[in-house]
């Protein structure tokens, strides 16, 4: 603002600026903004230029499969020297462990096609043209590894190129690996489909959305979640038309989220996501000077504390817990505040009032928190922060496809991210 700007401000306005500028700046625990832009802070009893304190030391677990035992074993006896035979019983006093990579190289199998002349007629008989010539020469677990590098390591083409060259001796175009890529895609339609059905079917749904860019213009990416299913989309609007063409008409009984407008009414029930409401209090107790902000703070804690015990109480229990911070909540409600900050806080959970209990309605399922969307959401986040979006709208479909199929056999125990990809482009 430049000086003859501010001589024209009135008194009120001049009033309004210099406390716009004293407010505190908000940060990723009092607001949505990701925790890349706060501030770094030094540790505390940190060494300028020094060791930094660390964690407490831990040994590493040894694998529990093995391909080669070596024993070490004395000749003779350190103390008197006396030889040491190989028939004498012996015990482990410790183990110790190398682990190394072989090494990695590309399998090449070339197809010869062959003729032979009849010794009948001397016609020239050639061979069936094999399938190695009708399809591309690169097989599954080629196109299994480049998919995981892409999509789950962030490599862009040039990178993904390189790694390939410099760790299998592997050489491949850009092009090659753009075709490839898109051929992988389509073998994870079927899967996508599976848990699209699935999230269809679910009584408890989370949603969440983030912006994305795709052929150079803005687009959101979101997540669907269920017990059974995570479904990931790309999408070029953030409104409730992606989640009605989704649920194709399923409406289940409760539906998470934040306080998005597009997010709401498609459920029987709201699950508004008290994480969201904390840290909007969290910067109103640190910004404002009244009490309300600290007493909403209180709230939330008991709430977290209902959530985090609700699998070891009572069913009456639970709805006695419920009906008091329901009645404490229309207490802080009423409260009369002078506060701008305090009075915009309130006015949010007086929106959402309804839905902020909806958990202890549904015992061990419903989360009172969306965090597991968001946790779904980091990763694209991440993708988008590396490469910048995409290029191609199929490229961003076809990386929704697979979040969706790896995410969904994430929920089973003991998935490995690389072997789903594998099966499924393999089967």
């Amino acid at each position: 603002m430049e000086r003859g700007d501010l001589q024209r401000l009135t008194k009120e306005e001049l009033i309004d600026l210099v406390l716009k500028i004293q407010r505190p700046e908000k940060t990723s625990r009092t607001s949505s903004k990701p925790p890349s832009t706060d501030r770094k802070e030094q540790r505390e009893r940190s060494k300028p230029g020094g060791a930094k304190l660390g964690h407490e030391g831990h040994s590493r677990a040894m694998a529990a499969d093995f391909d080669r035992v070596v024993d070490h074993r004395p000749d003779q006896c350190a103390c008197c020297g006396t030889a040491l035979g190989h028939d004498l019983p012996v015990s482990v006093v410790s183990e110790h462990e190398t682990v190394e990579l072989p090494q990695i190289k590309p399998f090449a199998e070339r197809h010869r096609r062959l003729a032979v002349s009849c010794p009948s007629c001397g016609m020239l008989v050639a061979a069936p043209v094999p399938d190695a010539a009708k399809g591309t020469p690169f097989g599954p677990r080629l196109h299994a590894v480049a998919t995981y590098l892409k999509t789950f390591q962030a490599l862009s083409y040039e990178r993904l190129q390189g790694a390939l060259a410099d760790l299998f001796g592997l050489t491949v175009s850009q092009g090659g690996l753009m075709n490839m890529l898109r051929r992988a895609q389509g073998t994870f339609v079927a899967e996508r489909d599976a848990a699209i059905a699935s999230l269809r079917r679910a009584s408890v749904v989370a949603s969440d959305e983030t912006g994305v860019r795709i052929e150079g213009s803005n687009f959101y990416q979101w997540v669907f979640r269920c017990s059974e299913a995570v479904v990931h989309r790309a999408a070029p609007t953030r409104g409730a038309v992606v989640v009605e063409t989704l649920m194709y008409g399923h409406r289940p009984d409760v539906w998470c989220s934040d306080r998005y407008s597009a997010q709401q009414g498609h459920g029987a029930a709201h699950q508004t996501s008290l994480a969201h409401l904390a840290r909007d209090v969290a910067y109103a107790e640190q910004a404002g000077e009244d009490a309300l902000p600290s007493r909403l703070r209180l709230w939330l804690k008991r709430a977290f504390a209902l959530a985090d015990d609700i699998g070891t109480l009572a069913t009456s229990t639970i709805a006695t817990k419920r009906k008091a911070l329901a009645k404490s909540l229309e207490a802080i409600l009423a409260t009369s505040t002078g506060c701008d900050f305090a009075r915009t806080i309130q006015n949010k959970f007086r929106r959402a009032r309804d839905q902020l209990l909806t958990f202890a309605l549904h015992p061990g399922m419903v989360e009172p928190t969306n965090n597991a969307c968001e946790r779904s959401l980091r990763p694209a986040v991440i993708q988008r922060k590396v490469t910048n979006g995409y290029r191609a709208m199929w490229a961003a479909k076809g990386e929704a496809d697979i979040r969706t199929v790896v995410d969904t056999a994430r929920l089973r125990p003991g998935a490995n991210t690389f072997k789903t990809i594998l099966q499924t482009v393999t089967a």
